[in-house]
């Protein structure tokens, strides 16, 4: 016969199994799902760390050291960091090439303002940049400019979604997390010439525009930089190109007036 617990009136060994059950070790994965990993990656700049958890890439950033990045991370995402011992796949090579491939990124926590502007801010072509003003546009918030530059400024993965692409409406190249030079240089090694875009900036055109094809576009665009000098037409905005006989490009697609 079972011995009864006298509080519970449940056999003893009943009582002992379930406490059993309970000390159980967790699932496998369990600490995968509540914990991220960080693990230090070659790539553009000096001293990346980066932090992913099962649903991918998380948060990435440069120049701390290993203290620095895990208070960083558990400040903005509140989650304990461990140390892995590899990246995740496809990590390095989207870091080499400035694209994404089938990498993963984990997003989750946005807004979906802030989704929408790093969703628009991921299709500018490398080697090309936009303004502040066509991510508005690409993310359906034509007139929250500022609201743009404030939610790339909280872009989780830098590089990955290249913020970097982004310039200010006048045509210089505006604010960047990792520091302006960091910007500058980023955008050289993807061949855009830095020196023009300030030449532009400076003479207030905005647009390029060939006289044999009519067709105006941002001065990064694929298409305008086959632009000949001879056959090159600048404007300030998508307005005085279309009232010199002009269309926009319907690959980069500038729009306008920007807003300030």
């Amino acid at each position: 016969m079972n011995r009864t617990d006298p509080a519970h009136g449940a056999p003893a060994h009943g009582l002992a199994g379930e406490l059993a059950g309970l000390a159980a070790d967790a699932p496998a994965s369990l600490l995968d799902r509540v914990a991220a990993r960080r693990v230090h990656v070659p790539g553009p700049l000096e001293g990346l760390q980066v932090a992913f958890t099962d649903h991918g890439v998380a948060y990435l950033r440069a120049g701390l050291d290993d203290e620095e990045f895990t208070a960083a991370f558990r400040a903005r995402f509140a989650r304990p960091l461990l140390p892995a011992d590899r990246p995740p796949a496809g990590l390095v090579p989207a870091l080499r090439t400035g694209t994404l491939g089938g990498l993963r990124l984990d997003l989750r926590g946005l807004s979906e303002f802030e989704a929408a502007v790093l969703r628009a801010a991921a299709r500018i072509p490398r080697g090309q940049t936009r303004p502040y003003a066509w991510v508005a546009r690409a993310a359906g918030r034509p007139k929250a400019v500022r609201a743009v530059g404030s939610a790339l400024g909280r872009n989780p993965v830098p590089l990955l979604i290249p913020c970097h692409r982004v310039t200010r409406s006048d045509g210089t190249l505006g604010d960047y997390v990792f520091g302006a030079d960091a910007k500058e240089r980023l955008l050289r090694a993807e061949d855009v010439d830095v020196r023009e875009a300030a030449d532009l900036a400076r003479r207030g055109v905005r647009l390029v525009g060939s006289d044999t094809t009519g067709i105006v576009c941002y001065p990064t665009c694929g298409d305008a930089r086959r632009i000949t000098p001879a056959h090159r037409r600048g404007f300030r905005d998508l307005a005085a190109a279309q009232a010199a006989g002009y269309r926009p490009c319907r690959h980069c697609r500038p729009g306008g007036p920007d807003p300030a």
